[in-house]
């Protein structure tokens, strides 16, 4: 089973005799790196690290931070090295922890690795310790070692690496927005368009007339065939009232209710928000912003650009 493939929860127990039986596995080793040591890779990582030490490129050795780079993977396609580790994470992100972050991670180097060797890893589950409750969430403490060998099978380095692996907390759902629009055939479209961060304008099939509302007619030839447009999200106050009473349920007052004309030609009525009312004027250029008002409703309203 590879560690992406579905797992059933496991107990805590379960947890604990699985990471029993992936540390009695002992070292397994990884494929050799894809390359040797190379001096093209060990100035890459100077420069990045901003480290000006002249030793390394005139001496023909590696950084010892470097030990992992060599033997990293990258975005190569093809089977993925096994290792004690994988199956742990997999079973514990199939029992809910699926959070992760590294909390530890310690090297020991024996000896500067030189350009032309070839590194191979071997890792070794350690251990497993929880769950216990954290910051993040009740979770387990995962620790590996991985040490790597040249190709006389000589150890050049090793890293303890410890991570955590948390049950997220559940997300609280929003309160449902007490005031919902009415969704039918006709404006469906546009709320379909405002979830994806469209302003969605009604148009006719047949002689291209914007209208909004949008109605199941076109005003102008009678046709019935509808599309729409989507606006460019800029718009100009035409007109608006500030609302001070009475009270509305799920939003505090006073608030500006705006018509709001776009360059398409046809007017929205939508809230403007992060604008002091007195500082709401008619002809000030306005932005579509979109809200999440609850779980399932985007409100489009209106902002200064």
């Amino acid at each position: 089973m590879t560690a992406s493939e579905k797992r059933e929860p496991l107990s805590d127990e379960e947890l604990h005799e699985l990471a029993g039986k992936q540390a009695a596995l002992g070292e397994v080793r990884g494929a050799p790196a894809a390359d040797p040591v190379n001096v093209p890779m060990i100035r890459h990582w100077l420069t990045a690290m901003g480290d000006e030490n002249p030793r390394y490129l005139e001496e023909g050795l590696a950084p010892p931070a470097m030990a992992q780079v060599w033997t990293m993977p990258g975005l190569r396609r093809g089977a993925k090295d096994r290792s004690p580790v994988d199956d742990m994470m997999a079973a514990l992100d199939g029992s809910g922890y699926t959070g992760v972050v590294a909390t530890n991670c310690e090297q020991t180097y024996h000896r500067y690795v030189r350009v032309g060797e070839r590194l191979t890893p071997a890792t070794r589950f350690a251990g497993l310790a929880g769950p216990k409750r954290t910051a993040l969430g009740v979770g387990y403490f995962a620790t590996w070692n991985i040490t790597w060998y040249t190709d006389d099978d000589e150890p050049v380095a090793e890293m303890m690496f410890r991570v955590l692996k948390f049950r997220p907390p559940q997300a609280k759902a929003m309160e449902p927005y007490p005031l919902q629009p009415a969704v039918n055939q006709d404006t469906a479209f546009f709320w379909e368009g405002v979830n994806d961060g469209e302003l969605r304008v009604q148009a006719c099939a047949d002689c291209g007339e914007l209208r909004h509302p949008p109605g199941p007619l076109c005003p102008r030839c009678r046709s019935s065939e509808r599309t729409y447009r989507v606006a460019s999200g800029n718009g100009t106050l035409f007109s608006y009232v500030v609302h001070h009473h009475p009270p509305v349920p799920g939003r505090q007052t006073p608030f500006v209710v705006g018509v709001v004309e776009l360059p398409e030609g046809v007017r929205v009525v939508g809230n403007v928000v992060d604008c002091p009312v007195e500082e709401v004027r008619i002809g000030m250029p306005l932005r579509v912003t979109y809200r999440r008002m609850d779980d399932r409703l985007v409100l489009p309203m209106w902002t200064r650009p």
